[in-house]
Parts: C-alpha cells; sequence; structure tokens
C-alpha cells in the first residue's frame, strides 16, 4: 500500500473579505470597467433615440434625435464638405500632373542634350554588303 502526500493549504478568508490584489490587477480591474461604461454610453450617445443619462446626479446628460430642419441643415453641411473635399482632390491632382508634364519635358530636353554628345556616325562605304544567308532559297524551288 503506497502512501499518498497530504498537501495542507491555507485556511480560506472568511466571508466578505477580499484576498489580497495587486496593484497592477486593480488598475486593469478599474480599466475594464470604465471601458464597459464608456462603451455603452458612446452606443447611447450615437443612437437616434431619445435617452437621458443619469450618473448619481453627478453627471446628467440627455440625447435627443435631430429635428426636420436639423436634418436637412446636417445634409447641406455634409455636402458642402464633400464638395470642398473633391475641390482640394481635384486640386492636387492637377498639381501632380503639372509636375509630371514638367518632369517629362525635362527628360525629353535631357535626352536631346545626349543625343547631342553621341558623334554622327560615319557613311557607309560604297562597298556591297554580303548577305549572311549561306545559300539562295530560289535555287531549291525545283526540288518541290
Amino acid at each position: 500500500m503506497s502512501a499518498t502526500p497530504i498537501v495542507i493549504s491555507p485556511p480560506p478568508p472568511p466571508e466578505g473579505q477580499l484576498q489580497d490584489y495587486s496593484v497592477d490587477q486593480l488598475a486593469g480591474a478599474v480599466v475594464l470597467v470604465l471601458g464597459a461604461v464608456a462603451s455603452l454610453l458612446l452606443v447611447l450617445w450615437q443612437s437616434k433615440c431619445l435617452c437621458k443619462v443619469n450618473l448619481c446626479y453627478i453627471f446628467q446628460c440627455e440625447r435627443r434625435p435631430p429635428s426636420e430642419e436639423e436634418m436637412l441643415s446636417l445634409r447641406d453641411q455634409a455636402k458642402k464638405l464633400k464638395e470642398s473635399q473633391d475641390k482640394e482632390a481635384k486640386d492636387k491632382q492637377d498639381k501632380i500632373l503639372k509636375k509630371e508634364d514638367k518632369i517629362l519635358k525635362e527628360e525629353v530636353k535631357i535626352s536631346r542634350d545626349i543625343e547631342s554628345l553621341i558623334p554622327p556616325k560615319s557613311p557607309k562605304s560604297p562597298k556591297e554588303e554580303k548577305p549572311n544567308v549561306k545559300f539562295d532559297i530560289t535555287d531549291n524551288e525545283d526540288i518541290m
């Protein structure tokens, strides 16, 4: 018969008493709770519903959906913003195209300058050049 070792653990803390936690564990718990509350408030605030938030009379907030007039003004503002962004993008594109044209013109000018540095080829002598063909194809037409 083998004897199993008996492990004695410390007694559990009495009910209602917290265990000893480190500072980083406490900070992590606080961050998680604050993040959850903040995300809930963000969802409520971005919703189009009427909502009232009361946090122990320290923070009170009310969110009402925009009226029809506000919606029309918001739509107009969005259109103006989009038009201005489109205009800025077009201006940037025009600047880029102008720079590209300028660069291409400079490249053409440089290539012409380089070509002017190359000495002209001497004219070929009036000798008749020999073809690189070893035999004439017309001689073999009778075979077929």
